[in-house]
């Protein structure tokens, strides 16, 4: 029993589907799991402000509310990355183009630095 194809302009995003051809499955596949890993991060940075807000952590309290801010804010916007960075690797490999750079690397190792120090800071001041 031959898989049940779908009409062409069907699949969502066209923008991404709607160029090239199709590549080889195991491409697509390992571009999916790096979107799933993104998704994860983002989870685990919102869990990580919260957390950081919601227990009673001996830091002082207005650098401990930044840096749980700053982790919100960067969870929140991983899964956007996380789009942005499949759709250009998912169009580039459907074109036979060279992969593009990653998206996202530096604004998230800034930000969790950035949120590791404001917490630093703040357990040394309390």
């Amino acid at each position: 029993m031959e898989p049940e194809q779908q009409p062409p302009g069907r699949r969502f995003p066209q923008s991404v589907y709607g160029v090239g051809s199709e590549p080889d499955a195991r491409f697509s596949l390992a571009n999916e799991r790096t979107f799933l890993a993104w998704a994860r991060t983002g989870l685990a940075l919102l869990a990580g402000g919260v957390a950081l807000e919601a227990l009673d952590l001996p830091v002082e309290r207005g650098l401990r509310l930044s840096a749980a801010v700053l982790l919100i804010a960067l969870g929140a916007l991983a899964p956007a990355v996380a789009w942005w960075g499949w759709s250009r690797v998912e169009r580039a490999m459907r074109r036979s183009d060279p992969l593009p750079a990653p998206v996202g690397f530096g604004l998230l190792v800034v930000g969790v630095g950035v949120a590791g120090v404001l917490v630093l800071v703040g357990l040394l001041r309390a």
